[in-house]
C-alpha cells in the first residue's frame, strides 16, 4: 500500500490539502491501495480558513512508491527545521516523488529540489519563487510542472489537477478519469499541453455516449478495437459513433486510441524504458510506429 504523506505547515491552504487528499481518498475506495498520512511539527496545525487541522508529528517510513504533498500556505510562517528539508532530499534521492502545491514549492526549493528543474507556483508569487531560487526555472502561468520526480502547481485547485496527473501516471487514464469523474471535476484545465493528460483534454464534454466509448478506449487502448466494437457500445452505427465522437472531441476514435498511446510511451521513456519496451507495452508489435508517431509530434529523440 503506497503512502500520501502530506507535510501540514501552519497556516495552510485548506483546499491545497483537501484537493489531493479527496483524490487519493476516492482512488482508494475505487481499488487503489493508498493511505493517507498527516505529519506536522505539532499535532494541531492552523489553517488560513480558521479550520485547525489535527497531524501526527512522527514521520511514517517511506519507500520509493510513497508520494509527499507539501500543501500551500499563507506567509510568513515558522519553517520547518531542517531536519524536514533533508527527509524531503532523501525521500527524493531514494527514488521517490514530492509535490509542492502553490507555496508548498518555497518548501521543495528549500530542500534545495528546484535547483536546475522546471517549476511553478501561483501566479501572485512567481517572482518571489524566483528570486528566492535563482537556480530554478520559474514556467510562468502554467497549471503544474513536472520535472524528474518534482512537481509544483499553481495551487489552490490546481492541486486535484496535480493528483489526478500523478495517478494517470501510476495507473493509466482511465483510473484517473474514474476519480475525477467521481469527484465532478472538469476533466480539461487549461494550462500547457504537455502536462495535461490526453484523456483530460478531452473530456471536458458533456455526452455520455462518447464517455463510454473513451472509458472502453481508456481501459483496453492497447488493443485492437474495431470501430464495430465501438458502435456496440455506443449503441449506435459506425458511421454515427464516428461523428459523435468527433462533435466531442475533435478527434476520430483511432486518432484518440493513438494518442493515448503515444502519451503512455513517453510516460514510460521518460521512466528509463527503451523505446521497443514502451512500444510493446502500448501495443504495438515493434518500435518502428512508435518512431514515426513521436518522430511526426516533436517527442524527444528515441533511446
Amino acid at each position: 500500500m503506497a503512502r500520501v504523506v502530506f507535510l501540514l505547515i501552519p497556516s495552510i491552504h485548506l483546499l491545497d490539502v483537501a484537493g489531493p487528499a479527496q483524490v487519493f481518498s476516492t482512488a482508494a475506495d475505487l481499488g487503489h491501495a493508498y493511505k493517507l498520512v498527516y505529519v506536522s511539527a505539532e499535532q494541531d496545525v492552523a489553517t488560513v480558513q480558521g479550520l485547525p487541522l489535527r497531524a501526527q508529528t512522527q514521520w511514517p517510513e517511506l519507500d520509493a512508491d510513497d508520494l509527499i504533498v507539501v500543501p500551500g500556505w499563507r506567509g510568513p510562517v515558522r519553517i520547518p527545521d531542517a531536519g524536514t528539508f533533508a527527509r524531503l532530499r532523501d525521500h527524493h534521492a531514494a527514488g521517490g516523488t514530492l509535490a509542492g502545491v502553490c507555496a508548498g514549492a518555497d518548501a521543495l526549493g528549500r530542500a534545495g529540489l528546484l535547483d536546475g528543474r522546471r517549476c511553478t507556483t501561483h501566479h501572485t508569487v512567481q517572482d518571489e519563487l524566483a528570486r528566492l531560487y535563482p537556480r530554478a526555472h520559474v514556467v510562468r502561468d502554467a497549471l503544474y510542472v513536472v520535472d524528474e520526480r518534482v512537481v509544483t502547481s499553481a495551487g489552490v485547485a490546481s492541486g486535484i489537477d496535480v493528483a489526478l496527473h500523478l495517478l494517470s501516471v501510476r495507473h493509466g487514464p482511465h483510473a484517473a478519469g474514474q476519480v475525477a469523474r467521481t469527484m465532478v471535476v472538469h476533466a480539461h484545465r487549461d494550462g500547457a499541453a504537455r502536462q495535461i493528460s490526453m484523456m483530460f483534454r478531452h473530456r471536458s464534454h458533456v455526452d455520455e455516449t462518447v464517455h463510454r466509448v473513451q472509458d472502453l478506449i481508456d481501459t483496453r487502448f492497447t488493443e485492437r478495437l474495431p470501430l464495430s466494437l465501438l458502435a456496440r457500445t455506443a449503441r449506435c452505427s459506425e458511421r454515427t459513433v464516428t461523428r459523435l465522437f468527433r462533435d466531442a472531441t475533435g478527434l476520430t476514435p483511432l486518432a484518440y486510441q493513438t494518442a493515448l498511446r503515444l502519451e503512455r510511451a513517453e510516460h514510460l521513456i521518460a521512466q528509463g524504458a527503451t523505446t521497443e519496451t514502451a512500444a510493446r507495452d502500448v501495443g504495438y508489435e515493434d518500435a518502428r510506429m512508435l518512431r514515426r508517431l513521436r518522430a511526426r509530434t516533436g517527442a524527444r529523440a528515441t533511446r
